[in-house]
């Protein structure tokens, strides 16, 4: 057991469209190595952040105390649920928060808007085929299989997604538990300065950077990252 935590169980809490496997796939082989079992959660995409909320209490019936991270959206459902069930959260992982408060006008907010509009226009098929000519191809390969399996609701999630208010910084200011906010610094949908903004609010945390070319070559670059930030909230971050 990692002398950090007292729990043996993590929830992970997948991005806007994503699913449980990358969300497995970014942080279980690094949260094991800590000693933990990694739940990665499926999102219902008829109801994106219930599904979170249900999945959360339900873990903290059965297992008590948490370890909570999230991707994107997920990261920001996980951090306002720590904050209201601080007695059951061991810790919070944060991996690519996307906007702080408001999302109007945030990369992520437009583009899941501009998607979900996309999709009741020209369908699934259409739409992917165009989002993986301009993607990369391991982010084409995610999504081609998330949208998927999340059609034909898909719309609907990642309207509730870009809807989706997160906290404001003076929220996070209260949080006291250990966290960690990991970041990619050349992610345009998910700006390193909200990354950024977030780990100076919350008051005892560690900022990791990656890039997507780590997620890339290994999501779990994501997991590695998040488990160095919370073994060693002042250590230098390192390369991913």
């Amino acid at each position: 057991m990692h002398s950090r935590f007292d729990t043996r169980t993590a929830i992970v809490l997948p991005g806007t469209g994503s699913d449980a496997r990358f969300a497995a796939d970014a942080f279980s082989a690094a949260f094991e190595s800590v000693g933990l079992t990694t739940i990665a959660v499926e999102p219902d995409p008829a109801a994106v952040v219930e599904s979170y909320l249900t999945a959360l209490d339900d873990a903290a019936h059965r297992h008590g105390r948490v370890v909570v991270a999230g991707i994107s959206l997920g990261a920001a459902v996980a951090v306002r649920w720590a904050a209201t069930n601080a007695s059951n959260t061991a810790a919070v992982a944060l991996a690519l928060p996307a906007w702080t408060g408001d999302p109007a006008g945030s990369p992520a907010a437009l583009s899941a808007e501009f998607t979900a509009r996309s999709l009741r226009e020209q369908g699934l098929d259409a739409v992917t085929a165009a989002m993986a000519a301009s993607s990369p191809p391991w982010l084409a390969r995610t999504l081609r299989r998330s949208w998927a399996s999340q059609w034909p609701a898909l719309p609907d999630a990642l309207d509730e997604a870009a809807r989706h208010r997160s906290p404001e910084l003076h929220e996070l200011a209260r949080l006291e538990l250990p966290a960690v906010v990991v970041g990619a610094v050349d992610d345009a949908v998910h700006p390193i300065e909200v990354g950024r903004q977030w780990a100076r609010a919350l008051p005892n945390c560690a900022l990791r950077t990656v890039t997507l070319d780590d997620i890339g070559r290994d999501p779990g670059c994501l997991g590695r990252a998040a488990v160095d930030g919370l073994d060693g909230p002042q250590a230098q971050p390192p390369s991913c």
